[in-house]
């Protein structure tokens, strides 16, 4: 079709275009309307993307010489905290811009102070942008810092300025502490920050940073009492983080090579570790910035790996003329690498800094890896031979491999196609054609009969595929079982070139999705598969295509009712709908009475008050007393909470403002924990060291016994001991009081002496009083349970082909769960524990999590 003709089929746009349809975005717009382009995504990785990028600029305080530990804080409303004992953050007025110096790096793009001013030798923060984003990107973010001498706050709401900068109280310690809660307009898919997200991240920093402390408090699950904490702290570094990668794998050489060089200000740290096994990693940093994606450092590095085994060889006569050419892939066999470059300069693909592409790094990294692999070998012959010799073996079983793959490619394109248990769709789309891989010949059948044929593939596979983690490839492909699945999906397996490597073109179906029992074996096939994809076909995990079917765990019966419910969490929602279709609440004050969709809307908002009231209780604090402790003007809640031990007895004191709480200070100077320490408000402090909350209160003040060991304290006066907690809580209670009123529900207090509510269950006399909202929750639930049966699914054999299609396969209805590689080095450990060939790992692995599980089936 010629491109007149194209054109003329659109429909002209009849809104002039002039010079009123062109606009500028001020500020932090740009931001909030674009946030992919800042952050990569607004899904959970761009969620977490957010706490790195505000981590990143404590970090950069760390390579500056300044900071030696940082906490990272997750919050029960949600909101995170990251706090760090470096210079803090300047806050006098910018001479040409006429602001505080906080307000203008946390505002305004690409200001900040690693623009080659001399502040920052080494930093990942370059491009003056992370911070801000964060900040437009978040419902509120409040900033401290503690410099000289004092304590100054301000507080933003997406991006704007609500608070200004003012003197809060005093410090003797220095440092930043940033609070924010995600915006769910931008977060719509999930605003949970999730420990096993940021724990893998925070470990990879300690490891990359010796001698930095990292601690992560979760309030959100408790520890006997306190919030569950977990300390990163290593002195050796990437050596240790080596280590832990490998720990559950069998070495070649029994110490790891290390190379620590420098050249043009460049500095490189590299550790090396060969296996035994098959899998090779290679983990790249810059400026202490993961690089997923590689780049110019890893080029340099695979060119002198590859160059220095050769020459090693062939300088010591280890290769023959019929030995076949070692390759880089050869070299790579069994190979674990952590490569960390400090570059004062250094250039991204793009913000979120998944790729180095600073041209000179190449080379200066090749020069200093091939010198101090061939200084290496020279010391240690016996350990370069043994390298040699495994990628001689490496080369050869390539060879092996090639053929091998190119056998199960020609069976696909011959006569005989496709695998005839494949029941393939119409459709000849891999944008719409799905692949479904379900465990045993039964489930298959049901898929079968009940799939959407147009657009949905079946593959039934029978008994255990081989695990891939401990067979070199040319055995793996003698597999039937894995032949087939590499069949059915088209791209071949393994890297290098040729018929039957993995090529994404090829790709037959956008979705890949593994569909198994929720038992001992279902688990341990999907495991198998996975293991299969991560090591054979990791390109297809990388951009998305793989997927976890999500089966409904239970099915509930009530009064010729049947629901298919997922998880616990949807069985509880389920009661509470069920328990609210059969009961009205009289607001017996107000008048008001609540059923239908209105009495639904306000449970769930009881329901959220009542995990912020069990939050206030594991601080010592009474929801009741919470609410009776507003301010009466401004029916402001409070913001800080103040325990106050003496002897067995504790006083607990609110504060609605951080005035009121420097007001109770000083009128209490008795007490010996008012010197700014911690920095929490610069009002009351705790027991630690300088800058330092203790282990359990992250931002509470109670101070470890490591921690008192390691810094003695000043010697004072003690007749009172105080604990100060800042009610994050509190903004999330506030909207969610306001929300219950916009329904007609005013909660003024926790529980009464008089009735406040009557339930009232069928007909108008059955009604009963209550004296507090939760009993609303709770009376609503017993409803709900009443008549119901529960049974809960262990196989896909159970449904027939109708429901498996309806609670399963049905893209309008079902759940899949796409697989990610969040973490690589995680990955790898995780692959490696489960499946390698060392047995303790495993076993400690196993005793570790067994009181983790939930609804095991044996």
């Amino acid at each position: 079709m010629s491109v007149e003709g194209l054109s003329r089929q659109l429909p002209a746009n009849s809104v002039p275009y002039d010079a009123s349809k062109i606009d500028k975005l001020e500020g932090l717009e740009a931001v909030r309307k674009r946030p992919g382009m800042y952050i990569g995504h607004t899904d959970e990785r761009g969620l977490h993307h957010c706490v790195f990028e505000v981590l990143d600029n404590s970090i950069d305080e760390h390579l500056a010489g300044f900071c030696t530990r940082i906490e990272v804080t997750i919050h029960v409303d949600g909101s995170l905290s990251v706090r760090d004992n470096g210079r803090g953050i300047p806050v006098d007025a910018h001479p040409k811009f006429k602001i505080p110096a906080v307000e203008l790096v946390l505002t305004n793009l690409h200001a900040g102070g690693k623009f080659g001013q001399g502040v920052y030798k080494y930093s990942g923060g370059l491009h003056g942008v992370g911070a801000k984003c964060v900040n437009a990107l978040s419902e509120w973010f409040s900033v401290e810092v503690s410099r000289d001498g004092n304590v100054y706050h301000m507080e933003f709401r997406r991006g704007k300025t609500v608070k200004p900068l003012e003197v809060i109280g005093k410090s003797r310690s220095t440092g930043t502490y940033v609070t924010f809660k995600p915006d769910a307009e931008i977060f719509t898919a999930t605003q949970e920050f999730k420990t096993d997200i940021l724990a893998p991240r925070l470990r990879e920093l300690a490891f990359l940073n010796p001698g930095l402390e990292i601690v992560l408090s979760d309030e959100r699950v408790l520890d006997a009492g306190k919030p569950k904490v977990q300390h990163f702290f290593y002195r050796q570094g990437i050596e240790e983080f080596l280590q832990q990668i490998t720990g559950s794998m069998e070495p070649l050489h029994p110490k790891p090579i290390v190379i620590a060089r420098e050249k043009d200000d460049i500095l490189l740290d590299c550790v090396l570790q060969y296996t035994e096994g098959y899998a090779d990693q290679i983990l790249c940093y810059t400026n202490g910035i993961p690089n997923p994606d590689g780049g110019t450092h890893l080029s340099g590095f695979r060119t002198a790996l590859t160059r220095s085994v050769n020459q090693y060889a062939k300088a010591n006569n280890l290769l023959k003329d019929k030995d076949p050419a070692i390759s880089g892939d050869d070299v790579r066999e069994g190979l674990f690498c952590v490569l960390s470059l400090k570059h004062p300069n250094p250039s991204f693909e793009s913000q979120t800094k998944v790729k180095l592409v600073t041209p000179e790094v190449e080379g200066v990294v090749s020069s200093l890896v091939y010198d101090g692999l061939m200084s290496f070998f020279e010391r240690n012959p016996a350990v370069a031979k043994r390298i040699v010799d495994k990628a001689l073996t490496a080369a050869r079983a390539r060879e092996a491999a090639r053929k091998a793959r190119e056998a199960v490619r020609k069976t696909a394109l011959s006569g005989k196609g496709l695998p005839g248990k494949l029941a393939d769709c119409s459709t000849r789309s891999p944008d719409e054609a799905e692949l479904f891989i379900v465990e045993g010949d039964s489930a298959g059948g049901s898929a079968k009969q009940g799939r959407d044929r147009q657009f949905q593939a079946i593959l039934p596979i029978r008994g255990k595929l081989i695990n891939v983690e401990k067979a070199r490839l040319d055995r793996v492909l003698q597999n039937e079982e894995i032949q087939t699945i590499i069949t059915a999906v088209g791209t071949g397996i393994g890297g290098g070139d040729g018929e039957g490597a993995f090529q994404r073109d090829r790709l037959r179906y956008h979705k890949v999705i593994l569909m198994t029992d929720a038992d001992v074996d279902g688990s341990h096939i999907r495991t198998l598969l996975l293991t299969f994809f991560y090591r054979q076909m990791q390109e297809l995990i990388q951009n998305g295509h793989v997927y976890i079917a999500q089966p409904p765990l239970y099915l509930v019966t009530r009064k010729k009712k049947e629901w298919y419910v997922r998880d616990d969490a949807e069985l509880n929602q389920m009661l509470i709908q069920q328990g609210a279709e059969e009961v009205k609440v009289e607001e017996l004050r107000g008048g008001h009475l609540f059923s239908g969709p209105k009495l639904v809307e306000i449970l769930k908002g009881l329901e959220d008050l009542d995990k912020f009231a069990r939050s206030l209780l594991n601080h010592g604090a009474d929801f009741g007393t919470y609410l009776e402790s507003r301010d009466p003007q401004t029916g402001a809640l409070p913001l800080h909470l103040v325990r106050v031990r003496e002897g067995n007895r504790e006083e607990v004191h609110f504060f609605c403002s951080d005035g009121d709480l420097a007001r109770f200070a000083e009128a209490n100077s008795d007490l010996a924990l008012f010197e700014g320490e911690n920095g929490n408000t610069g009002a009351v402090d705790g027991e630690g060291p300088e800058g330092s909350p203790g282990e359990g209160e992250a931002a509470t003040g109670e101070m470890s016994s490591a921690e008192a060991t390691a810094a003695p304290e000043e010697p004072r006066l003690r007749f009172r001991r105080a604990t100060h907690v800042e009610l994050y809580e509190s903004k999330s209670i506030r909207d969610k009081l306001d929300q219950l009123a916009g329904l007609g529900m005013v909660i003024s207090q926790a529980r009464s002496r008089e009735p406040l509510y009557a339930f009232i269950e069928g007909e108008e006399e059955n009604r009963r009083l209550l004296y507090s909202p939760g009993e609303i929750l709770t009376a609503v639930k017993e409803v709900g349970k009443r008549g119901i049966e529960i049974k809960r699914f262990k196989g896909l054999g159970e449904m027939n082909p109708k429901q498996l299609y309806e609670t399963t396969m049905d893209p309008g209805r079902r759940k899949l769960l796409r697989v990610e590689i969040a973490d690589a080095a995680t990955a790898q450990e995780i692959f490696a524990t489960l499946m390698g060939d060392v047995v303790e790992p495993r076993r400690r692995f196993i005793e570790e999590n067994a009181l983790h599980v939930r609804n095991l089936d044996v």
